[in-house]
């Protein structure tokens, strides 16, 4: 006898909902019927265990059928099936969870690590309806009486009684799902290809325990009587196919599984021409479970640096796909990694595309970010070529990671930063560093600039050659904003070889100093009167040894940080708005050219000699020089005074004619 019922929730809105708002995709109503189908079986494999031989164990399966001459796909498996109160229950009543009831009934049976439900919200089911205008499922539970609901998805069903048999021998469900007309704006009988079939169960079921079965129909070549292929004739032959992997690499044990596996597994799977730079193959169990594979590319993605680019690593909730790349679980330091992470512990939102935010969840990416960095520090000590590989493509991310973090990452990262130094071949490490500082050294120093190059031009670093002390090179943008936020490592303190550091010269040195300040205090103070609003101080230096000039800054903002904040910054007609470091203009007193311009008493030729010395510390800091015709003309007057060139010259224009 045929029932006809209203759906037990009152409200037509609320079924509206679930089939037209919750989810985002309507290719998503496969892996839930299928997630369904996997959800029965493993209700009926756990009883069968539990009645100690009262249900028969079976060759488990979920097999789909299609019918395009009635335009219907049909999702069947031989799980614990339903009987018409299951029916009005877990059909019947929207939002009502039978698996969530089940796994509620069994949650303290000393067998529940067997029971592996993946749906808990009841509402998988209506996401038939997204493309379906209606909707039977045939099912018959362990009694062995089978019926046949039917709905339209709108506010009423049907439950009558049937005869399934030959449908399903034993017990099960077969959930058949007759599809809406095409219309211009979607093609709902592409559903019923083999091909797009196939696809969506690669995509989101691939991993279901069980197998997924279909008959494909497929194209092979027409053979004639000696078993030659026809050219251009071929028999249309049906196939048996498994559609899924079942078992995941990642769910394999890790001595089963290769590196040689582990590379063809990312290369099919992120669609990358190389294999990965480093491969981890995570397994968590206790109260943290899960599984991951991540890896680093040989290569940075090409969009890596684009706003549009999406971090994140592909999320499974046992076996079945939820989403490509979810945020939550790599920090944005390590959002070049790719790789997937599959647990039974995620809390999804009811559509199963996106997590709720969670402890399980924070818990999980933090383990995973510092598997990540161990996995890294431990290549940096086996394999130091291979990891200098590595940090030359990434390396301005594990700074960010200090940076961002506002050196709260500090410990855990600190020991992964290389740089270039000035008395190595190769980057080094702090810890490089210290192990290599002179008996008296305290700090750890370092020079800046736009370039390695430009760095290695630097007056400044002719006293650390002479004292063969090392120099740690910061030619990336984010550098020195790095170790501003650490401050120190291991108690050794930063400083930039160009700051200015007279507090910390012995005191002999800081006599010399006063003593030829005060000497030459005119001079000194009259080029500083020509650099107005370009230096705040004009002093002698102890830090050249060869050079005639540099430019130092005090404590706050290099020059070079001065350029990276003023850069990125939208252009400021307000030179007051600029970022801007206190600069001091440091002369050599020994050399040569000093004592030479030292003697110029002419107020305009000492402001000449000014803005020429400022300029070219600034070039040999890597900058240019803002005026270049001024910065010539004035050159040129100092050279015209040094040679005295208003007097007569040796040879005149005309007898170098004559002596043509």
């Amino acid at each position: 006898m045929k029932e006809e019922k209203e759906f037990q929730t009152e409200s037509k809105e609320l079924l509206s909902l679930m089939i037209n708002s919750i989810y985002s995709d309507k290719d998503v109503f496969l892996r839930e019927l299928i997630s369904n189908a996997s959800d029965a079986i493993d209700k009926y494999k756990f009883m069968a265990y539990q009645s100690n031989g009262k249900l028969n164990q079976k060759n488990y399966e979920i097999f789909i059928t299609v019918d395009k001459k009635n335009r219907y796909l049909e999702i069947k498996d031989n799980g614990i099936g339903m009987n018409k109160d299951d029916i009005e229950k877990d059909l019947g009543t929207i939002a009502k969870s039978g698996s969530k009831e089940f796994i509620a009934k069994y949650k303290d049976s000393k067998d529940k690590k067997d029971i592996d439900i993946i749906g808990q919200f009841g509402v998988g089911f209506y996401s038939a309806f997204m493309v379906a205008k209606k909707v039977e499922v045939r099912t018959k539970g362990s009694e062995g009486k089978g019926y046949l609901f039917t709905s339209d998805g709108i506010e009423k069903y049907s439950i009558e009684d049937a005869d399934l048999n030959q449908l399903i021998p034993d017990s099960g469900s077969a959930v058949r799902v007759y599809f809406k007309d095409d219309t211009d704006a979607i093609k709902y009988s592409d559903y019923l290809e083999d091909s797009k079939i196939e696809d969506l169960v690669k995509k989101y079921s691939d991993f279901i325990r069980y197998p997924i079965k279909m008959n494909v129909t497929e194209q092979k070549p027409k053979l004639d009587k000696d078993g030659k292929e026809i050219e251009g004739k071929y028999d249309t032959v049906i196939t048996l196919k498994t559609l899924n992997s079942m078992v995941p690499i990642w769910k394999k044990a890790k001595a089963d599984v290769t590196d040689k596996d582990l590379n063809e597994f990312y290369k099919n799977r992120f669609n990358d021409y190389e294999d990965p730079l480093i491969s981890l193959n995570l397994k968590a169990e206790g109260l943290l479970t899960y599984d991951a594979l991540v890896f680093i590319p040989s290569h940075a993605p090409y969009n890596l640096y684009s706003e549009n680019y999406e971090k994140g690593l592909a999320l499974y909730a046992k076996g079945i796909f939820i989403k490509e790349r979810c945020p939550e679980l790599v920090p944005d330091y390590l959002k070049f990694c790719r790789g997937l992470v599959d647990s039974d512990d995620f809390s999804l939102n009811i559509s199963r595309e996106m997590l709720q935010k969670s402890p399980t969840l924070s818990k999980i990416a933090t383990n995973i970010e510092n598997k990540i960095v161990e996995k890294l520090k431990d290549l940096k000590k086996s394999d130091y070529d291979k990891y200098l590989k590595f940090f030359k493509i990434y390396g301005d991310h594990i700074k960010y990671g200090i940076y961002s973090s506002y050196g709260m990452k500090k410990d855990s990262l600190q020991d992964l930063l290389v740089f270039p130094s000035l008395n190595s071949d190769k980057e080094i490490s702090f810890a490089d560093y210290k192990a290599k500082m002179n008996k008296d050294q305290k700090n750890i120093y370092y020079a800046s600039g736009k370039t390695l190059d430009s760095i290695k031009m630097l007056p400044e670093l002719e006293k650390y050659r002479k004292d063969k002390t090392d120099v740690l090179f910061f030619a990336d943008n984010i550098d020195e904003f790095t170790i501003m936020m650490m401050k120190d490592y291991q108690g050794s303190e930063f400083k930039n070889i160009s700051s200015d550091n007279k507090d910390d010269l012995p005191k002999e040195e800081k006599d010399k100093l006063t003593t030829l300040t005060a000497l030459y205090k005119r001079f000194l103070d009259d080029v500083k009167t020509s650099l107005s609003g370009k230096v705040d101080e004009v002093s002698f230096s102890t830090k050249l040894v060869d050079s005639p000039v540099c430019i130092s800054t005090k404590e706050g903002l290099s020059l070079n940080m001065e350029h990276v904040i003023n850069d990125e910054q939208p252009v400021k007609k307000d030179p007051n708005e600029q970022a801007k470091s206190v600069k001091v203009l440091e002369i050599n007193p020994d050399h040569p050219l000093f004592k030479a311009l030292s003697k110029i008493t002419d107020d305009k030729e000492i402001a000449n000699c000014g803005t020429v010395l400022y300029d070219e510390a600034m070039m040999l800091e890597g900058f240019e020089v803002e005026d270049k015709k001024d910065f010539v003309e004035k050159l040129n007057s100092l050279m015209m005074k040094a040679y005295a060139c208003d007097s007569k010259p040796q040879v005149t224009a005309s007898e170098c004619k004559d002596t043509k």
